[in-house]
């Protein structure tokens, strides 16, 4: 009988060190995902503050709150079962559908610019006039206008990681795709909600007695604004950047393969490293911003057709 017990124990033994390895293994993965997310990652931290820019500050946090849920659920409940299943039924789907939301990324960048040129932008000014007559109307279409875009770039932070863990088994790939998932969302949010709330912080801090620490604080405060156009205008560049860059993979992957060759060989010309990253990024946010503005300039002139027809109609 202690015979069995000990054979137990040692069965009992080799499984624990067998769980063990396969969660290292995950873990591992799980990492090797993330970092290969990284540069989505940044892009999405850059675009998100534009959208709390100009509303009241006690709201910041809860705003930044309900996208960080719209984020996870975006990253859960959707885009994680569709891009298993995908996965492992119909792995051609994903390339075609990761670059309709490159073609949506870069429609939404696009549009920005030509606000800016046009001088249509939206100023804080009239953001907090809509705040003040509908505050909750206005923030359920900041909240929603900001989760279709985390969609998008949930969408391929998720699909990098699939690619990363590809090899693993389904089981795997779920584990590590809800890690990842959990982990870059904490992550993003966290950094938005800290970057929104610097200017709170050095209020709090110019009011205290050392006079280093106020001045710190009352640089704080002048910076913020600063800061927040920055990363408006960076937010506006990344998208660009990330949709023209899914598209640019995406036609090579297809089968059209001169537009990546072209900017590899640019790539190679500069001798890769950080120039070559340059390079890829610039060209890729060129391409996004020329097919973005092709999809903007249909946009507003479907419209503007239409509407002589309505008149003469009427």
């Amino acid at each position: 009988m202690s015979a069995g017990l000990f054979a137990l124990l040692d069965d009992v033994a080799a499984l624990v060190k067998l769980t063990t390895a396969s969660l290292d293994d995950v873990a591992g993965a799980a990492g090797r995902a993330s970092a290969k997310a990284a540069g989505v990652v940044v892009d999405d931290a850059a675009v998100t503050p534009r959208y709390v820019q100009g509303l009241e500050p006690r709201r910041e946090l809860s705003i930044i709150g309900r996208i960080a849920r719209g984020s996870l659920l975006n990253k859960i409940v959707i885009i994680l079962p569709v891009a298993l299943l995908l996965s492992q039924f119909a792995p051609w789907a994903l390339t075609p559908i990761l670059m309709l939301g490159g073609l949506y990324l870069s429609y939404e960048g696009a549009e920005k610019v030509w606000e800016k040129i046009a001088g249509h932008e939206e100023h804080a000014e009239t953001r907090n006039e809509a705040v003040a007559s509908a505050p909750e109307e206005t923030e359920k279409k900041v909240v929603s206008s900001a989760v279709r875009t985390d969609f998008i770039l949930s969408a391929e932070i998720m699909v990098i990681a699939l690619n990363e863990v590809a090899s693993e088994a389904i089981v795997s790939r779920a584990l590590i795709l809800a890690f990842v998932a959990l982990v870059i969302t904490a992550l993003v949010y966290g950094v938005v909600a800290l970057i929104v709330k610097m200017d709170d912080a050095g209020l709090a801090l110019s009011k205290r007695e050392n006079g280093a620490v106020a001045g710190l604080g009352r640089g704080l405060v002048k910076a913020m604004p600063i800061v927040l156009a920055v990363l408006s205008n960076v937010g506006i560049v990344a998208m660009l950047w990330v949709g023209g860059h899914i598209l640019l993979v995406g036609v090579d992957e297809l089968g059209f393969h001169p537009p990546y060759a072209f900017v590899h060989h640019l790539e190679e010309l500069l001798g890769g490293g950080f120039p070559g990253w340059l390079v890829n990024t610039l060209c890729s946010a060129v391409i996004g911003l020329v097919v973005g503005a092709v999809i903007v300039g249909i946009a507003h002139l479907v419209p503007r057709r239409r509407q002589p027809e309505a008149t003469v109609s009427s």
